[in-house]
């Protein structure tokens, strides 16, 4: 970023609300609670503002009595799991969130970090907006496509590099453009000096990209549902890592602590294989590959396409998830069908007798995954798994799940089920609803960019950098938004959008590191993903600062159902304390448990849910708020590519009309699909 502009920017700011237009939205105090938990975003669009209450329209209820309206106002959960995007990527310039120009740059962790140049010094790189043109060294202008990104670096040990914790353990943030780079040299302690060989032009531009975001331009439906309902700015990923471990923790809190500890010839510094535990990286499941060869082949789970069957899987995973608690007094009798039940429930035996004993009705669940069975985009009769992506399916890490033809016949289905369940109002009365995408989509959508490399590589849905694109993946959004709404589960329903991790994509916001793996890396928790809560009693134009992570989806489930957090099984409980006592870590285990099983920062979500609203003070969000139109879910770009305007929303990198984060002159969104220099008049190259 140049500071001059931003100096310039800073004293701006006192007089800009002066200046902006009507659709600005900068410039607009914040309206907070005294406690400073949830505060009303400045004003946008009248539409949006004339469903806003009053943070003091009712006095504030105390969770137990929240929590009481919550189970009678609430009885469907639906959990659209996305795909590595950082908060600050999406978000870092939404007005009114702890955002990249909340504070100044020194008091920024990260915004200033070292880069190294093609020549071998250090430079500097701050956030920048990745622009939807830029201009040739002609005067030509030439569309950069911002929708469609390449993937950077999200493994375990390159996301731990780029924190840079310190010998405290805090995290700094200043390594992500240098990590990013790939480079064989070192960096000095103080990020000033460099040695070893200079980067090429294509790992320079992978280091910038890192630093890159974008706004209600490129992501208009994501700003538009977070306009109207309410967004989490305090929201991070459980595991420092990529994928899998993340999707493990929506279900399970944690990534397989609680199974290392029993096992210990498993952990990560001992076992170097794909079953290595905790899961950090992304091994295919068990289930499915060629290590699970008792299984019938008409009954195997599938496996990735491309990808085929894996030779080193992942561990089975015998811990405790939500869905085992799903099946609550009938747990005896589910857990009967298991085809190996030594294998697969050696670890929850206490668990079991505890759920059996709490009497708790079972709840109904399913996990809805693009390309998981036949999907529309299949032939007639067939099943390609085309898109399906296994290293994303949670359940199907669970032998107790995957290896229970009872389990796995009711619960895991494909994306095309999930939209004839609502038309056809198919779901059960109540119950837990998660909705992933893949590699395609059902929209038959193509990405905008005229290259072939980009058009082969971007049409996935769930928004994960390098094969999926932003605005398509928003379509999967609206989908399944608009289907809920225009259903009759929308009355009494809670929509939560969030991210399994963020692709390694900067974001400012330090997260707490509770707990560390058997190599001495951080372990829980990473940095901040997007996270959005929709619901007909959810705050209206809201911002959230509740500390929350994927075990806080756990924790609102948990409440809702009146489920025993898997934090207090007793097998779990039992783990955690072993931890504490032989790796001298507290916080090993499902971030959900209470009393002594508590892990700290990891809120309930309740935040989001409007007292006025819940008490009937204040009427229920329609549904016809959430919708967007047909028209612009299936027209790219969405919303012409206008979408700040259209919602009358000025980010807050954008001061008197100047933009005060302008992208590096070499930025290159995808350096590896389409390498080279977009202003130099022959790119895309393929």
């Amino acid at each position: 970023m140049n500071h001059s502009i931003w100096t310039k920017a800073c004293a701006a700011m006192a007089i800009s609300a002066l200046l902006q237009p009507q659709f600005g939205l900068a410039q607009q105090p914040l309206t907070a609670r005294p406690n400073g938990m949830v505060e009303l975003a400045p004003r946008s669009s009248p539409s949006v503002a004339s469903h806003m209450v009053s943070l003091d329209a009712v006095p504030s209820l105390d969770d137990a009595t929240k929590k009481l309206l919550l189970q009678k106002k609430i009885k469907y959960v639906f959990v659209l799991f996305q795909e590595n995007r950082s908060f600050d990527f999406y978000f870092g310039t939404y007005p009114g969130a702890h955002g990249l120009f909340s504070k100044r740059p020194q008091d920024t962790p990260g915004f200033n970090q070292p880069i190294v140049l093609t020549d071998g010094s250090v430079g500097k790189i701050s956030p920048f907006k990745i622009p939807q043109t830029v201009s040739t060294i002609s005067g030509s202008s030439v569309l950069l496509y911002p929708e469609d990104v390449d993937s950077v670096n999200h493994a375990h040990t390159a996301i731990d590099a780029k924190l840079n914790l310190d010998a405290n353990h805090v995290a700094h943030n200043d390594r992500y453009a240098f990590t990013e780079e790939g480079l064989k040299g070192t960096l000095s302690a103080d990020g000033s000096k460099y040695t070893g060989p200079a980067p090429t032009l294509q790992q320079k531009q992978k280091g910038e990209l890192v630093m890159g975001h974008v706004d209600c331009d490129t992501a208009p439906f994501l700003w538009n549902y977070a306009d109207r309902f309410t967004l989490f700015d305090n929201f991070f990923d459980t595991v420092i890592g990529p994928s899998t471990p993340n999707a493990i923790a929506m279900i399970a809190g944690q990534s397989g602590e609680t199974q290392w500890i029993k096992h210990p010839e498993l952990a990560s510094n001992v076992n170097t294989t794909g079953a290595q535990l905790p899961v950090t990286a992304d091994p295919q499941p068990f289930w499915g590959s060629s290590l699970d060869f008792l299984t019938p082949a008409g009954e195997k789970q599938p496996v990735d396409n491309p990808g085929g069957v894996s030779s080193n899987p992942s561990s089975n995973l015998t811990f405790a998830t939500l869905p085992l608690t799903f099946m609550g007094k009938d747990v005896q009798i589910a857990t009967s069908y298991d085809n190996d039940p030594t294998f697969d429930l050696q670890d929850v035996q206490q668990d079991i007798t505890k759920i059996a004993g709490d009497q708790n009705v079972p709840v109904s669940w399913s996990w809805f995954q693009e390309g998981y069975n036949h999907e529309p985009t299949d032939a007639k009769g067939t099943i390609s798994n085309a898109d399906y992506i296994a290293h994303h399916n949670a359940p199907q890490y669970f032998g107790y799940v995957a290896n229970n033809p009872h389990e796995s016949k009711r619960h895991l289905k494909g994306l095309g089920d999930f939209y004839t369940a609502l038309k056809y109002n198919e779901l059960p009365y109540g119950g837990v609803f998660y909705v992933r995408g893949g590699y395609g989509n059902l929209d038959g959508l193509t990405p905008r960019s005229p290259s072939p490399a980009v058009e082969a590589a971007f049409k996935g849905n769930d928004d994960h950098p390098g094969y999926s694109d932003t605005q398509i993946s928003e379509s999967l959004l609206a989908d399944s938004i608009n289907a809920i709404a225009s259903s009759k589960y929308w009355p009494e329903s809670a929509i939560i959008i969030t991210y399994d991790e963020t692709d390694g994509l900067f974001d400012h916001t330090t997260p707490i590191v509770r707990s560390w793996d058997p190599n001495g890396l951080g372990l829980d928790q990473g940095p901040r993903i997007p996270t959005i809560v929709i619901s007909p009693y959810a705050k209206a134009h809201a911002i959230s600062h509740e500390p929350t992570e994927h075990g806080s989806i756990i924790k609102f489930i948990d409440a809702l159902f009146n489920l025993e957090p898997l934090g207090d099984l007793p097998d779990e409980a039992a783990a955690r304390q072993k931890g504490k006592e032989t790796l001298n870590q507290r916080y090993l285990g499902p971030s959900d448990g209470t009393g002594a099983n508590s892990t700290p920062n990891v809120g309930n979500l309740f935040s989001a849910f409007d007292d006025a609203r819940l008490t009937g003070s204040a009427p229920p969000l329609p549904a016809s708020y959430a919708l967007i139109p047909a028209a612009q879910v299936t027209t790219l770009p969405h919303v012409g590519a206008q979408g700040c305007r259209a919602l009358q929303i000025t980010p807050t990198d954008v001061v008197n009309g100047t933009l005060i984060d302008p992208a590096p002159a070499d930025f290159n969104p995808r350096p590896s699909t389409n390498p080279g220099l977009p202003t130099s008049g022959t790119w895309p190259t393929n």
